[in-house]
């Protein structure tokens, strides 16, 4: 199987990266490598990132030198068979090492930093890292609504001050129609598909994964989004955004 993979691998990156002038998206909730199966598998994890061929990924739930995932870094061994960089933001120790989320990309970010988010069940982070042409941000939000509303001025504050356009993709763990979701819009602009649900991944019945730019959007315009069917690497379906940085923003 892992031969599968790795010829996957190699067949698709050459041939299906995002155009030069686009720019593809990507948030996967990847359960740790772990399937419907109950099996970690990061070559299969690897795969449906293969097909995607995204330029930038947000993923959540990533164990870092735990009990759990014997010792293994997940985003680092994704990275490794993907080539792409890693970047990583712990949430909270755990079982002798680190949860918490990150970002694969084929550009290596300028820099990088996170920002503690509340979340009375677990804590939770920001994970914030500027490229040439733009900023992508992860957040793998709370359980608990007061606690996604009162990460929103903590994001906010630090985006604060860029001018380059503005990504925040992840699970934000709320519906689109949520009080949180509407205040969200305010200030972000929805790029994905909420009519595309995402969880559970065997039948999804709910959307609560996205992909958002900052207002004002600057020159970003979407080309495409769709939720790929992917029913057993993770319990979440991962959504894909492929966008223009230097197109006209639709009236809305």
């Amino acid at each position: 199987m892992k031969n599968f993979y790795t010829c996957l691998l190699l067949l698709l990156l050459p041939v299906c990266a995002a155009a030069q002038d686009t720019l593809r998206i990507m948030t996967y909730n990847v359960k740790n490598a772990v399937g419907m199966d109950g099996r970690r598998n990061y070559w299969r994890v690897a795969g449906v990132l293969a097909r995607v061929v995204p330029d930038v990924v947000a993923l959540q739930e990533l164990d870092s030198a735990t009990s759990r995932s014997q010792g293994d870094y997940v985003l680092g061994e994704l990275a490794r068979i993907t080539k792409l960089h890693a970047t990583y933001a712990p949430a909270i120790p755990y079982a002798g090492g680190k949860y918490g989320i990150g970002i694969l990309s084929r550009e290596e970010p300028l820099r990088a930093f996170s920002v503690p988010l509340p979340g009375r069940e677990e804590a939770r982070v920001l994970l914030v890292a500027e490229f040439r042409d733009y900023v992508f941000c992860c957040a793998h939000l709370s359980l608990t609504a007061e606690d996604r509303m009162a990460s929103l001025p903590l994001i906010l504050d630090a985006l604060a001050g860029t001018d380059k356009p503005v990504f925040l993709a992840g699970d934000w763990n709320d519906t689109p129609d949520s009080p949180f979701m509407q205040a969200l819009a305010e200030r972000f602009r929805l790029l994905s598909d909420t009519a595309q649900h995402t969880f559970p991944s065997p039948a999804p019945v709910q959307t609560i994964d996205y992909v958002a730019a900052l207002r004002p959007a600057g020159a970003v315009r979407v080309v495409s989004a769709r939720v790929p069917d992917e029913r057993v690497a993770s319990d979440h379906r991962p959504v894909v955004v492929e966008v223009m940085l230097d197109g006209e923003v639709p009236a809305e």
